[in-house]
């Protein structure tokens, strides 16, 4: 534990006490405290059957139900309205009715007639009686991630697929009750990581596909994004991108470890078929002091419920250290108050090739042993050669489209098409989990002075199946 002293004793906050399924009155000592640690990566006993590959009976046209269209919501709208006839938006629901007002007025503005869209809006429940709609196929969750989980659960027990913003999981628990919800029902529930989309991304996908890397050792990830601003923002404007409820800043105070992990961890655990050949064995994990916010919240206005606020839970840079079965490693950051230009870093490393993000760069062994990034003929010469069929079939809607450089519109594109002929997603439950769970695992491993966190496994045990990606069929 603290000072690696195993004869100290350590008391628990509520949040790691709830993990661990033990009292916040009690201190514990480092033996009970691995005991609890080794426990939480035991697999609960299975009550449906597996959802990986899962494929449902065609749906010619996906009937969609949004929760929530704010900030990302919004966009959303958008993006589904422009797959007609894929897809149709028929009901809409938001706590706040302006932002129901303002996605109908861009849904009029954009297809030139009102639509007839059922919307639901006035309280933080209201969400349930649209879901209970008998003329929804597809739940889309937009909301706070807070309450992504008890969406997506709720919705799949009325019989909907689900998609969800990310993270799609807080919790251990929540993780739990998602996978058993989607093996039940033998519902769709897919995490929108719109990244794994990304050109870059799915070109690297492909030569890691094609051996161009060699054997994988290490990869690196993170969310580094420069958004202090925003995250203290309490507009009530409709048009303003604040967060609903200062929510995303609530968990900064509340939480240490990595609260957004999943943008670039999700393309990271593809290059390595986490979950199809390999799995996140454990992790690591700890904060830097906090300075941003604390300093920050001196220059908001007094009646900002942050002003002044010094005692954040979370650090300026979160950083994990993962260890996956295969014995490779990935290092994963999460910073969005730094002073920085955007990176989600995409670093991957193998005994052939390197790659490296923000610029995009790479190195490979047979050019100059790998001494020198290669000069801009030789990259563009392989972008084009193992550009990804996806990228290759769809760039032209993709850039036309839109959605963070084309992303939001293939991922979209590819779960209504996929909907359409019955066959598997791109992603499954478990892809989802995976992802989001290290939210709890690096708070529980920050608190108890950065000791090793076994990651649960949600696939019983299927992870040890080689297969193919989603991302190389039915193209």
């Amino acid at each position: 534990m603290k000072n690696q002293n195993r004869r100290s004793f350590l008391k628990l906050s509520a949040l790691s006490a709830g993990f661990l399924g033990l009292s916040t009155t009690s201190s514990y000592s480092y033996n009970q405290l691995q005991d609890k640690i080794e426990e939480l990566a035991v697999s609960k006993k299975q009550t449906g059957k597996s959802v990986m590959d899962l494929a449902v009976a065609p749906i010619e046209q996906v009937r969609v139900g949004i929760i929530g269209v704010g900030n990302r919501g919004y966009s959303h709208v958008r993006t589904i309205n422009s797959l007609s006839p894929k897809a149709k938006i028929v009901a809409i629901c938001d706590a706040r009715k302006s932002r129901i007002t303002r996605a109908l007025e861009l849904l009029t503005e954009l297809n030139g007639k009102k639509e007839k869209i059922a919307t639901y809006s006035g309280n933080e429940e209201v969400w349930k009686d649209m879901v209970k709609r008998d003329d929804i196929d597809l739940v889309v969750v937009i909301t706070p991630a807070p309450v992504h989980a008890r969406m997506a659960i709720y919705a799949m027990q009325q019989g909907k697929h689900v998609v969800s913003e990310v993270p799609i999981t807080l919790t251990i628990d929540e993780s739990w009750e998602l996978v058993n919800t989607a093996e039940e029902t033998q519902r769709h529930c897919m995490m929108l990581e719109n990244v794994s989309y990304g050109e870059e991304e799915l070109w690297i996908l492909n030569m890691v596909r094609n051996n161009v890397f060699g054997t994988l050792t290490h990869g690196e990830a993170g969310y580094l994004h420069h958004l202090l601003e925003k995250l203290f923002s309490n507009s009530p404007d409709p048009k303003d991108s604040a967060y609903y409820k200062q929510w995303r800043l609530r968990l900064h105070a509340e939480m240490s470890g990595n609260l957004y992990p999943t943008h670039g961890l999700g393309p990271v655990a593809n290059y390595m078929k986490v979950g199809r050949g390999d799995k996140f064995d454990y992790l690591v994990s700890m904060d830097s002091n906090n300075a941003s916010l604390s300093e920050y919240s001196k220059t908001v206005s007094s009646d900002n419920e942050f002003y002044n606020r010094t005692n954040f839970a979370h650090g300026d840079m979160s950083s994990a250290l993962i260890k996956t079965a295969k014995n490779r490693t990935i290092l994963l950051q999460h910073d969005v108050v730094s002073p920085r230009p955007y990176s989600r870093k995409n670093v991957l490393a193998g005994t052939q090739a390197y790659h490296e993000g923000y610029p995009s760069r790479l190195a490979l062994y047979e050019d100059d042993h790998g001494h020198n990034w290669l000069n801009d003929d030789k990259y563009n010469e392989l972008r084009k050669k193992y550009q990804h069929p996806i990228w290759t079939k769809m760039k032209k809607e993709a850039e036309e489209n839109g959605g963070h450089g084309g992303m939001d519109y293939l991922e979209f594109y590819r779960l209504f098409t996929n909907l359409n002929k019955g066959v598997s997603l791109d992603m499954d439950i478990y892809d989802g989990i995976n992802w989001s769970v290290i939210v709890p695992l690096t708070k529980l491993s920050n608190e108890l002075g950065s000791v090793p966190v076994k990651f649960p496994d949600f696939t019983r045990g299927d992870w040890k199946k080689e297969r193919e990606l989603g991302y190389f069929k039915h193209i």
